[in-house]
């Protein structure tokens, strides 16, 4: 497109004109050689939240400049004591222990209970409706066992050169890890 535009119809291109028609070759090729790099072995790294270190301020959901955050709640089942009542689902005093909104947590409702034995149940988070407030996780590691813990989902972070959750982390829990091994899970403590 631009090979066939004279020099004055080239000045009047506006920036988004230009990135569209001009850059676009070069978009391309700058974009497989990233790709190239990435899948060759060089060393890169992703965000990750240090689960020891969250302290559970609520900035993941606020900070983050993806419109949902990337950070979900996640699920550590070795750890749970399936409780009936539990501190990541309920609100700290329910009316009543059954799934009503009214004695749910989550404001979005991302955790599903469902029974298995008396007096089990078990949890598990929808991570599309989870928005990465961390009103369960703060629950559960007041209360429980710990078992819920926050995690950026690499499948929908853009890995930004300067994250804004962790510029705003008060705990400084985010870190940089490598991005083959982009998780940091959390395992039940051991006394000794």
């Amino acid at each position: 497109m631009l090979q066939h535009m004279n020099e004055e119809q080239k000045k009047k291109l506006n920036r988004r004109e230009f990135l569209r028609f001009g850059a676009g070759a070069g978009i391309v090729v700058a974009g497989g050689a990233y790709l190239a790099a990435a899948h060759s072995g060089a060393s890169r790294t992703v965000w990750q939240i240090d689960p020891d270190k969250c302290i559970q301020c609520g900035n993941c959901k606020t900070k983050c400049v993806l419109a949902t955050s990337a950070v979900k709640c996640v699920h550590a089942f070795a750890m749970c004591g399936y409780c009936e009542l539990c501190t990541g689902f309920f609100e700290p005093q329910p009316n009543s222990l059954n799934e009503g909104a009214e004695n749910q947590l989550c404001p979005t409702g991302a955790i599903k209970r469902s029974f298995v034995e008396d007096p089990y149940y078990e949890y598990i988070i929808d991570e599309e409706l989870c928005d990465g407030c961390a009103k369960c996780v703060k629950g559960c590691s007041s209360f429980g066992n710990g078992s819920l813990f926050l995690q950026v989902r690499h499948n929908l972070c853009v890995n930004c050169n300067q994250c804004s959750i962790a510029a705003a982390c008060p705990s400084r829990a985010f870190r940089r890890v490598p991005a083959d091994h982009p998780y940091l899970l959390k395992h039940r403590e051991t006394e000794g």
